[in-house]
């Protein structure tokens, strides 16, 4: 049995038993299932590529759209980043390392290295725009995913809004490609 599913069930049980025993004792961490352990610890490493990927943008083209953009997308993931590793302390889950790298290609929608490579001066805001349309359609299959199938009313109320702003920039995202 899977041991992440073991503590689930059991972490709420002896809460119970200590707050019987004792009015000092805290109270549980709000109910989640593994779903809601798998969406934090991927989209924990997801969101951190795309804060990676987006800081340099300024610095590799003009286009005040993609700019804006990037920057957009940092100033929304990094909290998100911030509360996701919170809960998964609070759920008694290992956070991921944040020296992990940004070579997760086996994650939904995550860039590899060769996908990194690709970003050179020369048109590097279109192909910036085309990675993040990949890693953004990624994050929103995570966060459909979470919505169906996890039971923590905080990490569904921030897949929501996931899906919702990240399906929102990948249109931005291709209209500025032109399609």
């Amino acid at each position: 049995m899977n041991r992440k599913f073991l503590v689930g069930i059991a972490a709420p049980a002896i809460a119970a038993v200590l707050v019987g025993c004792s009015s000092q004792a805290a109270a549980p961490p709000a109910d989640h299932n593994t779903a809601d352990v798998t969406f934090a610890q991927d989209m924990v490493p997801h969101h951190r590529q795309a804060v990676e990927m987006s800081a340099p943008v300024p610095d590799h083209t003009g286009d005040q759209r993609v700019i804006t953009l990037a920057k957009q997308i940092q100033q929304a993931q990094q909290p998100e980043i911030d509360q996701l590793t919170a809960w998964l302390k609070a759920w008694g889950a290992p956070a991921p390392s944040p020296m992990g790298g940004m070579d997760h290609g086996q994650m939904s929608g995550m860039v590899d290295t060769a996908g990194l490579g690709q970003l050179r001066d020369v048109a590097y805001g279109r192909k910036w725009l085309e990675l993040m349309i990949q890693h953004h359609s990624g994050a929103v299959a995570m966060a459909r995913t979470e919505l169906a199938q996890g039971s923590s009313a905080d990490a569904k109320a921030m897949a929501q809004p996931i899906v919702d702003t990240q399906e929102a920039e990948i249109t931005a995202m291709k209209s500025l490609l032109g399609g």
